[in-house]
């Protein structure tokens, strides 16, 4: 991985090649101890390689440089220099006993702090605002760390600011190791915030501000315990491409022109979606990577090939695309810029010192993933949790060169590497050995890698168990196998000046999917007024993707196939259509003042009820022996209400006492809502025991959902993001939204109205555009 010269890549002054021991952090005299207490300066000795090696690698550099003369050829250089690091003995540290580490106690004034929650950031310059915003987050301690750039002043009250002299005072073994013009002395602060406490570390970057203001809108801040989210997360699939083995995550969240820095380049045109999903529990989601919106991290052959002249980059991600996790076998770039890190894998977040700024995250990222299957954990990918600003003044591509050159490399031989050490700590240090000896990164990073375990030893950190894993499968436990469907958006990407191949064929590819989805379920859609100038559209627009569409009015027609139903009870219209769709999956209602933005539902489960139970405008509780006024109690709306809950059979009643005492009810907008095919003789049981009652629609669907299931048990996420401007305008562009289930209202009534329906819906269904 490496390509710059290697006499840059010894120690500088300001950094010890000793050994350090562990009885003594900071004691000069003790680089000849190990971790055991043994001897072992003779292996590292001053961190001058042997006499022979480095005359050797001269004479190998004089002839790849004259290859290059005559030549022209970089490849012949880089192949040289690999056969050289080859050649390189490598000293392994004595690493046989873990007992003895001493205990490093904090002395400094902070010692009394003590708090599970703590962002760590690398400060240069002055304190900026995003700074001053990561310090309002509540319930986390924000942590900066200087280097020798750092103003000595900086101060940002509520933050620990830690200076580069108050550093050396701590006391940890990396400190002689660390260089002092890097934001990789953020290394320190991740020791201090483990020695206080520390149980999640979200490692942040100074120029990066947080959605909301809160770290829980998106990342799994909680694995375990009632606050910890219980439902599934996607998960890529390893069984339909075979030879796959990293991933651009900027595809799942909507933009496909974009790729991460530390991709590696010849991945790059990768752009087609995924075909299936598979799904992992949650709980072992250790490193939580979260996407950047504004100037996401992209490399210097983006962001100088991309870039239109002086104006900043603002790319969008999809915001509402579930988090996605990777498999073992498959890995993606994890930085240091927004990035939430769980204990279990704190030992992750040593960040290498021997190679460029702009790629020591990356390569640490890259180790880490591999040895998080030691543990049985897990990498998952999070929408836009943080908002960048694009205020690059100079983006080096030199500072990149140890990504560029092999990066390929890097990833397949992690993934074919394999470790028979006992304990995870032994595995690390046995991996950060064999990339220096493949050349990733030298032998600096395997005695900084023994220093870095060994402070977490003396900060109090507890290693954790290995798992008996089938690495060679290369594929993971799915719950429900590769058959979660889920079609990410193709958000606009015009800024980025570069046209968009296969897009025809990619939005062909999403119809298909979509089809594939809903092409068994039945839509029933209710049109109030005239139907005369709509049904057509309506069945245009809806018939593309599901098995059929049927449309229900209080004016029938006939001859456009019009059926009859007034809204206030069409409910009791659905038995017949349930009956003459017997093989159909599912029944989705609809009624013609809600646009249904179906790409946003197929990971919705077709199995479950899905109504609007989470969506507040549309969901309430009522009291049937409340003095209100409401409309649903006129005209005995009351007694009625009463007496079909009093009627109702007893398994029906059981269920619906589950979630509501007996004198609550609940009233539901109901305009879109779905029956899966088990629930339709319920459905149509509860239709039945209604007969000739006065029940209004919107009383009615949610007392037979009640009564068929538990709330808990319905969709939870299935019509839950749904837009409701009640008493605005219909048709307005300011409120739609192609990013959720559903808008409401929206209104069409003639030809006109569709048009601008299709145009606000090609946002999220390109080919609409192709209808007008």
């Amino acid at each position: 991985m490496l390509v710059q010269e290697r006499a840059s890549a010894k120690p500088s002054k300001s950094r010890s090649a000793a050994y350090v021991s562990s009885d003594s952090p900071s004691d000069p005299d003790s680089k000849s101890r190990s971790w055991s207490g043994s001897g072992t300066g003779e292996c590292f000795g001053n961190g001058v390689l042997p006499k022979v090696v480095i005359i050797g690698f001269i004479f190998l550099s004089a002839v790849g440089l004259l290859i290059l003369r005559n030549r022209g050829n970089t490849a012949a250089l880089l192949c040289l220099e690999s056969r050289a690091t080859e050649k390189e003995t490598i000293p392994y540290p004595d690493v046989h006993q873990f007992k003895g580490i001493q205990f490093i106690s904090d002395k400094s004034r902070y010692s009394i702090v003590k708090t599970e929650k703590w962002i760590v950031v690398a400060v240069r310059g002055p304190p900026t605002e995003e700074i001053r915003q990561l310090v309002k987050i509540r319930g986390w301690q924000v942590v900066a760390v200087g280097d020798s750039d750092t103003p000595p002043d900086w101060n940002v009250k509520g933050a620990i600011f830690l200076s580069v002299d108050q550093q050396a005072l701590l006391g940890y073994r990396i400190i002689n190791h660390l260089p002092y013009h890097s934001y990789i002395r953020k290394t320190v602060g991740y020791l201090f915030a483990i020695q206080h406490g520390a149980k999640k570390i979200y490692d942040a970057d100074e120029r990066g501000v947080v959605t909301n203001g809160n770290l829980s809108t998106h990342f799994d801040i909680e694995l375990i315990g009632e606050e910890a989210r219980r439902e599934p997360i996607l998960q890529y699939s390893n069984n339909y491409r075979k030879n796959r083995t990293v991933v651009n995550p900027y595809n799942h969240f909507g933009q496909r022109s974009v790729w991460p820095r530390g991709l590696p380049l010849e991945d790059v045109g990768d752009v087609n979606p995924e075909d299936y999903y598979g799904e992992v529990y949650r709980g072992k989601q250790f490193i939580q990577q979260g996407i950047a919106n504004g100037l996401p991290d992209v490399d210097s052959v983006f962001y100088y090939t991309r870039k239109s002249g002086i104006e900043a980059f603002d790319i969008k991600f999809d915001s509402h695309a579930p988090p996605v996790a990777l498999p073992q076998g498959i890995m993606t770039p994890v930085n240091s810029f927004n990035t939430l890190i769980q204990s279990p894998a704190f030992w992750g977040l040593m960040l290498p010192i021997s190679v460029s700024t702009m790629a020591s995250d990356i390569l640490r990222g890259y180790w880490a993933q591999r040895i998080l299957w030691e543990i049985g954990g897990y990498v998952a990918i999070y929408p836009p949790t943080v908002q960048r600003y694009d205020r690059t003044q100079s983006y080096p591509f030199s500072e990149e060169k140890d990504l560029h050159v092999n990066v390929g490399r890097l990833v397949k031989f992690l993934i074919s590497w394999r470790s028979s050490k006992p304990t995870l700590f032994e595995k690390i240090l046995h991996l950060s050995h064999s990339m220096a000896e493949e050349g990733f990164w030298t032998a600096q990073d395997v005695m900084f890698t023994a220093a870095w375990l060994q402070d977490l030893l003396a900060v109090g950190y507890l290693q954790p168990r290995l798992m008996t894993l089938e690495l060679d499968r290369q594929s993971s436990v799915h719950i429900h196998g590769d058959h979660k469907e889920f079609v990410p958006l193709k958000l606009p990407s015009v800024h980025l000046g570069v046209e968009e191949a296969h897009a025809m064929n990619f939005e062909i590819g999403n119809l298909i999917r979509w089809r594939k989805f809903y092409g068994n379920i039945v839509l029933i859609m209710h049109c109030s007024g005239s139907v005369n100038h709509t049904v057509v559209g309506w069945r245009m627009l809806y018939g593309r993707i599901f098995k059929s569409v049927v449309v229900v009015s209080e004016q029938s027609n006939p001859d456009l196939g019009v059926e009859y139903g007034e809204w206030w009870q069409v409910y009791k219209a659905l038995p017949k259509i349930f009956e003459r769709y017997a093989n159909a999956d599912g029944f989705m209602f609809l009624r013609d003042d809600t646009i249904l933005n179906y790409w946003n539902l197929l990971q919705a489960d077709k199995t479950r009820l899905w109504i609007t139970h989470k969506v507040s405008a549309s969901w309430a509780t009522g009291n049937i022996d409340s003095n209100s006024t409401e409309w649903y109690f006129k005209n005995g709306g009351r007694e009625i209400i009463k007496k079909v809950l009093n009627e109702l059979p007893v398994h029906f009643q059981i269920k619906y006492r589950e979630s509501m005492d007996e004198k609550s009810f609940v009233v539901c907008s109901s305009e879109i809502f779905y029956v899966p095919r088990q629930f339709v003789g319920d459905f149509v049981d509860l239709v039945s025991l209604v007969g000739d009652l006065s029940l209004h629609h919107e009383v009615a669907v949610p007392l037979f959902f009640l009564s068929m299931e538990t709330p808990d048990k319905f969709d939870p996420d299935a019509l839950s993001k749904i837009i409701y401007k009640r008493g605005e305008a219909s048709n307005s562009l300011s409120y739609y939204s192609a990013e959720v289930h559903a808008v409401n209202p929206w209104k069409v009534s003639n030809e006109s109205d569709f048009v601008r329906l299709l145009k606000a819906m090609s946002l999220g269904d390109p080919l609409l555009l192709e209808v007008l």
